[in-house]
């Protein structure tokens, strides 16, 4: 199960939204039962509508501030802007570790769907999120 605030959930909408064309991303702090601390956006350094790609400079200052907080890098969220919000090969491929929720923002229509999965030797799985206000 992954719990974030709304505040977070809005957070990843617009980063993702801003992106466009392309997809958004970003990275997830939080604890290790799924709690979300922080939400903290990504250039997609890719420039793709399909694709996405976390800025490294990003990567690492997330690391290190996790590490600062006693936290931990829980995941990643990104945008599907002409699909469903499903983890596509591709996604499935560069999955980098099981321990991780993978949120998807679907932009393909007009309400925004945001979904979160496990992705474990290439098994895919949904998992229940949970907003608090």
């Amino acid at each position: 199960m992954l719990q974030m605030t709304a505040d977070q959930r809005d957070a990843m909408v617009a980063t993702c939204i801003r992106a466009l064309p392309d997809e958004g991303c970003g990275l997830l702090l939080g604890t290790p039962d799924g709690i979300v601390v922080e939400v903290v956006p990504s250039e997609n350094v890719a420039h793709s509508a399909r694709v996405y790609e976390i800025d490294s400079r990003v990567l690492l200052r997330a690391f290190r501030r996790a590490d600062d907080d006693g936290v931990q890098v829980i995941g990643v969220f990104h945008s599907h802007t002409h699909s469903d919000p499903y983890p596509s090969p591709t996604d499935v491929a560069q999955a980098p570790d099981p321990a991780w929720h993978y949120v998807l923002v679907g932009l393909r229509d007009v309400a925004t769907v945001l979904k979160s999965y496990r992705i474990i030797e290439g098994d895919i799985s949904t998992e229940e999120v949970t907003i608090s206000h």
